[in-house]
């Protein structure tokens, strides 16, 4: 399995997976020219799997399909997402050239969010990152918490193939609430290395999300302590624990 992601703008990565004749399958394409100069001659893609509708996640479809015309797109239900042959629903299984993937709903970023789970690997878009989760455009912290619950439950040898190169920034701020967690300061050291390295921190193993990402360990003591002491008041929940922590994160400056 050859997986590899594809830089674009400052922050992106699209993601390829390729199957043994170099059939590609293309995980949101905010931009075809990276994605047409990495595949260069290769055989037409399987398929492009998108997870939501942002500008950096499907400007590249026109393009794309201008170069591969009877390339099936799959994408949500979500009208703004004009160009996609196949729609997918929660629970949906889909099969692309030699993988299957799971269809898993995840509301929070935007409404209308998805990820897909299969052949070990979670493409999940701008729901969960490295050491971080997304913003809450048009979800709330309840659907938002709910939806890193959902991917927190999967396989814990998964790689996650997040869409943005955010974890050396998102490290700063995991490190201000949550420094006396040993795994993630390891983590942060294997970050560090990677970007000095110039290489990406991506993909990540979902057990090291789960020991070291404080959105996923809002039900920790840990992160529950420096939440009340972040805002003054008790913490009723993990819920409020995470809106207090996507509040914090969100003017957080270090």
């Amino acid at each position: 399995m050859d997986l590899q992601p594809v830089p674009a703008f400052d922050d992106n990565y699209i993601w390829l997976l390729r199957d043994a004749a170099g059939r590609a399958l293309i995980v949101d394409p905010g931009d075809a020219a990276p994605v047409l100069e990495a595949l260069g001659d290769s055989p037409a893609p399987h398929g492009i799997l998108v997870t939501h509708h942002h500008g950096d996640h499907i400007g590249g479809l026109p393009d794309l399909l201008a170069r591969w015309p009877q390339t099936p797109v799959y994408a949500p239900e979500d009208a703004r997402i004009d160009i996609a042959s196949h729609r997918v629903a929660d629970g949906d299984r889909i099969a692309i050239g030699p993988w299957q993937f799971n269809v898993i709903d995840v509301p929070g970023h935007t409404l209308g969010h998805v990820a897909y789970h299969g052949v070990g690997l979670l493409f999940c878009g701008d729901t969960l990152f490295s050491l971080g989760c997304g913003r809450m455009f048009e979800g709330s912290a309840v659907q938002m918490h709910a939806s890193l619950a959902r991917l927190a439950a999967l396989p814990e040898d998964t790689l996650v193939c997040c869409a943005h190169e955010y974890t050396p920034a998102n490290a700063a701020f995991a490190l201000t609430v949550d420094p006396d967690n040993p795994a993630l300061q390891a983590r942060v050291r294997v970050v560090r290395d990677l970007r000095t390295a110039g290489h990406p921190t991506l993909p990540v193993r979902l057990a090291e999300e789960i020991a070291c990402n404080p959105f996923l360990r809002c039900g920790t003591p840990a992160l529950h302590i420096a939440a009340e002491h972040h805002a003054g008041q008790p913490m009723r929940d993990a819920d409020e624990v995470f809106a207090t922590l996507r509040g914090w994160k969100d003017r957080f400056c270090g």
